[in-house]
């Protein structure tokens, strides 16, 4: 039994970081996705996606708080960074 106690341990500690993953991804809101002449209410942005290195339009997306301290995700679109003027 000693032997496998080590074993038991992991599992359980795999189960509840994995669950901790869980959670935090369904506290995370749903992406809203940008059109032009959406108003926005921009209080703070938390992080902007770096976009693909490619030479088209990519989405990306912007979490930010609004002024109630609401967190939300953003999707739009920008140019790649895979372009270049040669």
């Amino acid at each position: 039994m000693k032997r496998f106690m080590p074993v038991v341990i992991a599992a359980i500690a795999c189960a509840v970081s994995a669950s901790e993953m869980i959670q935090a991804a369904e506290r995370q809101p749903k992406a809203e996705t940008y059109s032009y002449g959406t108003k926005l209410d921009i209080a703070k942005v938390i992080s902007v996606e770096e976009p693909a290195n490619v030479c088209e339009a990519v989405p990306v997306h912007m979490v930010y708080e609004d002024h109630q301290g609401h967190r939300h995700v953003l999707e739009y679109s920008v140019m790649g960074k895979g372009c270049s003027n040669n």
